[in-house]
């Protein structure tokens, strides 16, 4: 029977309809830790397959579950970049002028690229939009991006049909090494995320995989969202000896003095970064590396997670015996990735060409506008502290041209009459950078990154961390590996691992193959639930008091769940018990809300956001005895990245359950 429920408008209102589905809370409120609940039927996948989707350039690596020590990377792709080594494809879109998916990564690049300019404006081609779930403060289902051509599109569309693209690939090669049809069924799907993204930016890549058809809302734990920095800890975990590079000041390691080792360290660096690109199959000793085993039971180290958008700065603890990480402190950090960079050499365009200019040209000559950027990407890779000789970047042809039309003299003409001295024009039609201006570029995004650190080398908590681990796309600069040993290597030591533009993607890979490794976060919000409770004249506020049938109520009380920042541990189930406030209650509905505060009173109070409702019908319970007070339990588990919140009404074990909702709310 429908007919008990109130029209859903009456909820809306917080206080005045909340009297008649509202709960009181019944017992002091406990935690229980069930700790065989978080024992998952452990489903039999076959592979283990983890997506990078990074920023700016984006991959995918595999394990079988027999060979768990054998990670593959992707399988090499058409069209790299000179410079650039191609283990990852940017992380590129583009959609024909009807807005069906065409192409992803360098295919969609060059074939942008190729097209006429005015065919291309129909087209609708994306780059970089990833930062988007990080910049938008009320993400939703419905967010746009904005394709070059100034186009619109909804960004779960184009999350999904990447992911799709992906799956589909994956899939592909996985079937090739088979020799047979590989089933998306048999795969254990990991997805990485930044830690310092918002719940709801977490919860639209999971809705985006769901779209994509990655996994079904039914098989929610096929897929995992992995954080960055987690799955970069976890990697490091294993490094040997000869596969990182040691930036530190400290005393000798095994054999290497300091002096000589930063720069040894580099050459030795590239060296080996060279080597490696030919082979994609890691292996993956399945031992504790030598760095690790010197880490006892409460040793912190941090991982600085620098990419393309973000950097990202986790501390975590080791608790011994099995090694298992703890993060001891919430995962900072911000809008400081290499996209800086990017955006720094705009600027440079703009003083030299004008504002006016460069924005037009991107609109009129999208295609040729990534082309001058890939050219600066190579370039930007080529930046390094001790570098000598000028950096050229090759001007597209249509750059010079429409220039002239637009402003009516030489690209030359501008470049002497602009008064930046370290851009110089050559006679082969490229702007030559010194090394100083190509360093000026890096620095407010190296500076923010340090600032950063140093701001979390202050907390007490982090005081004794002796490591960091550099990690992510963007630590592949020498100019930042430089920056972070100057600022820290007297404070603990400093650790690249080799490949570390891959370490995100095979530590995902560990994590999906193992996913109990990570034991204890921090909760990134306050959860509580909307409850009533008896009016205290003096302590509650007057407009809170709600009288029915005699009894004053305070209504709107945020009974809280969890803080922000406390330790959960992954699985932990949070209990409270609740009464229905008017005993002859059919309906009981359970608002969960969250807050980035800790000290919340009030569902009412600023920054409160509603994130679930659990809706428990009580009828159907004639004939039974039903206790005067009515049990109704609510519990908590903190999963993954996701919260799931049951409601059991003890009399009849009638229980409901929902997932935490950042997105819909």
């Amino acid at each position: 029977k429908q007919t008990e429920t109130a029209p859903t408008s009456a909820y809306s209102s917080p206080a005045r309809s909340l009297g008649d589905t509202g709960i009181t809370p019944l017992s002091p409120s406990h935690i229980v830790n069930d700790t065989d609940s978080n024992v998952s039927e452990q489903q039999a996948f076959l592979v283990v397959v983890a997506i990078d989707f990074g920023t700016t350039s984006s991959g995918y690596a595999y394990s079988f579950t027999k060979e768990p020590e054998c990670i593959h990377v992707m399988r090499r792709w058409e069209g790299g970049d000179p410079g650039v080594s191609n283990q990852k494809t940017p992380t590129t879109i583009l959609l024909t002028p009807e807005r069906k998916f065409h192409s992803f990564g360098y295919a969609a690049r060059d074939f942008y690229h190729d097209l006429d300019p005015n065919e291309a404006k129909q087209w609708l081609y994306l780059e970089k939009f990833k930062m988007k779930l990080h910049t938008t403060g009320d993400l939703t289902m419905d967010t746009d991006l904005t394709a070059a051509n100034g186009k619109k599109v909804k960004a779960l569309e184009i999350f999904a049909y990447a992911l799709q693209y992906f799956k589909e690939q994956a899939l592909k090669e996985l079937s090739d090494q088979a020799g047979s049809e590989f089933e998306n069924s048999d795969v254990r799907w990991v997805i990485t995320v930044p830690a310092i993204w918002k719940q709801p930016a977490k919860q639209f890549m999971r809705q985006a995989a769901y779209q994509a058809g990655l996994v079904s809302p039914e098989n929610s734990e096929q897929l995992i969202i992995a954080l960055e920095p987690e799955a970069a800890s976890i990697y490091c975990r294993k490094l040997r000896l000869h596969q990182m590079i040691e930036l530190s000041s400290k005393a000798a390691v095994n054999g290497y003095s300091g002096s000589d080792t930063v720069g040894a360290g580099f050459t030795q660096a590239k060296e080996h970064i060279r080597r490696n690109r030919q082979s994609r199959t890691f292996l993956v000793e399945n031992v504790i590396g030598e760095i690790w085993s010197e880490l006892e039971e409460g040793d912190k180290y941090v991982v600085v997670d620098s990419g393309g958008g973000t950097v990202d700065l986790t501390v975590h603890q080791i608790r011994l015996p099995e090694g298992h990480l703890k993060e001891l402190y919430k995962a900072t950090g911000g809008p400081y990735g290499s996209l800086g960079v990017d955006y720094e050499f705009e600027k440079l365009l703009y003083k030299i060409f004008g504002e006016d200019f460069i924005e037009q040209f991107k609109i009129k000559r999208p295609a040729a506008w990534v082309d001058l950027m890939i050219a600066f990407e190579s370039r930007k890779r080529a930046a390094a502290p001790d570098r000598t000789n000028p950096l050229n970047i090759t001007l597209p042809f249509s750059f010079i041209d429409y220039y002239k039309k637009f402003r009516g003299h030489s690209v030359e003409h501008a470049l002497r009459k602009s008064n930046v001295d370290f851009v110089k024009w050559s006679s082969q039609g490229m702007l030559r950078m010194s090394p100083d201006a190509m360093n000026a570029l890096f620095k407010p995004t190296i500076d923010s990154i340090i600032e950063h650190l140093r701001d979390l080398f202050q907390k007490p908590e982090v005081s004794t961390v002796k490591f960091l681990f550099l990690v992510g796309g963007f630590a592949e600069a020498p100019l930042l590996q430089q920056a972070v040993q100057a600022a820290f290597g007297d404070q603990c030591r400093i650790i690249i691992p080799q490949d570390v533009g891959l370490t995100i993607l095979k530590g995902a890979v560990l994590f999906g193959l193992d996913p109990a490794v990570i034991k204890v976060r921090r909760s990134p919000l306050t959860y509580g639930v909307g409850v009533l409770n008896r009016y205290v004249e003096g302590k509650h506020p007057p407009e809170k008091l709600l009288v029915k049938d005699g009894t004053r109520w305070c209504t709107d009380v945020f009974d809280k769940f969890i803080s922000a920042d406390q330790s959960v541990a992954l699985g932990e189930l949070v209990k409270r018990s609740y009464t229905p406030a008017k005993p002859s209650q059919l309906v009981i509905v359970i608002n969960i809300y969250s807050s980035e505060h800790d000290n919340v009173s009030f569902i009412t109070d600023p920054g409160v956001k509603k994130c679930g409702t659990l809706r428990l019908d009580l009828t159907g319970t004639s004939g039974t005895a039903v206790p005067a007070r009515r049990e109704i339990q609510t519990l908590m588990q903190f999963g993954d990245t996701e919260i799931k919140a049951t409601a059991i009404d003890i009399a009849t074990s009638k229980s409901v359950k929902v997932g935490i909702d950042f997105l819909n709310y």
